[in-house]
């Protein structure tokens, strides 16, 4: 059965990193998969008005998740911070399977140590982020399932993959 899983969360919390791991392990199982950063197929700035850049996005969500299904993935893997339902529900439409959601939870101190003296100023705009995105509980309650995420990145993907029914 075909499944996309969006690994969800505030900024800082592993989402990229958990997904990278889930995709090795695939990879090194022979299975097939597409992975996808959300942040990048949004990262561009044209002068458009919010509303037209969220659409300029799920245009290159769908392109990708498409060519990714067209060659053969039968899994779908995407990590990014998504605030709301209306955005996942946006996300949700555009994608070729179904989609599941697990949200990591990580405290702000540790979301903080994580991310460090960071080296660009997009992380440290993270740190702020994640500092607001907690306090707000933005990005709450969209998920099918949470996951702490304060262990090893290898043991979170497991207990994931273990979720989602994939042996790997």
């Amino acid at each position: 059965m075909k499944l996309a899983l969006l690994v969800t969360g505030a900024y800082g919390t592993g989402k990229t990193s958990v997904v990278e791991e889930l995709a090795q392990r695939l990879e090194d199982a022979s299975l097939s998969y597409g992975a996808i950063g959300l942040d990048w197929l949004m990262w561009f700035d044209a002068g458009l008005a919010d509303e037209q850049q969220e659409q300029v996005f799920l245009a290159n969500l769908a392109t990708v998740t498409g060519n990714y299904v067209h060659a053969g993935a039968e899994r779908l893997l995407l990590a990014g911070a998504v605030a709301d339902q209306a955005s996942l529900d946006a996300i949700r439409g555009v994608l070729p399977m179904p989609l599941h959601v697990v949200r990591l939870i990580l405290p702000l101190a540790r979301i903080e140590a994580r991310l460090g003296d960071a080296i660009t100023s997009g992380r440290a705009n993270d740190k702020r982020n994640a500092a607001t995105w907690l306090s707000s509980a933005t990005g709450v309650g969209i998920e099918d399932t949470t996951f702490t995420n304060d262990r090893p990145i290898s043991e979170t993907a497991q207990a994931i993959a273990n979720w989602m029914g994939w042996q790997i």
